[in-house]
């Protein structure tokens, strides 16, 4: 059944909206889940990845590696995390792409805006029904 009437849940227009999407969307919808222990301190499930957030890549060729991200390139959808290169034929090196949602944050690079937005969402997890104690 249909939630919202102003939003569509057509396919065809969720996925063009996904692929067009501009670049201040792109860093939300290229969010990274957090590490278990990350997850426990913040009460956040995930971050949009940012370049000098620590990661482990848990899915594909790759997987068990460790590094630090160093782009964030938007336009193809991909992170660049150092140490994961690739060699050409002709000897130079390139890093490979990899989704942000098959690594893991295992550290958050902290600024006053990372700090903000982990508050705010951490503040919305407390909010809707009321505890027995808070009505008593």
């Amino acid at each position: 059944m249909k939630q919202k009437a102003t939003v569509s849940s057509s396919r065809r227009k969720s996925r063009k909206a996904y692929f067009t999407a501009p670049s201040h969307i792109r860093r939300k919808l290229m969010s990274a889940p957090l590490s278990k222990d990350l997850r426990a301190k913040y009460n956040v499930r995930s971050l949009p990845i940012r370049r000098d957030d620590e990661v482990i890549i848990c899915r594909g060729h790759y997987h068990d590696r460790e590094g630090k991200v160093t782009q964030v390139y938007r336009k193809k959808w991909r992170i660049h995390i150092e140490r994961v290169t690739r060699d050409k034929a002709n000897g130079q090196t390139v890093p490979i792409g990899i989704h942000p949602s098959k690594v893991m944050i295992t550290k958050i690079k902290m600024d006053k805006d990372r700090k903000a937005l982990l508050d705010r969402k951490h503040r919305s997890t407390k909010k809707g029904k009321y505890t027995e104690k808070e009505t008593a």
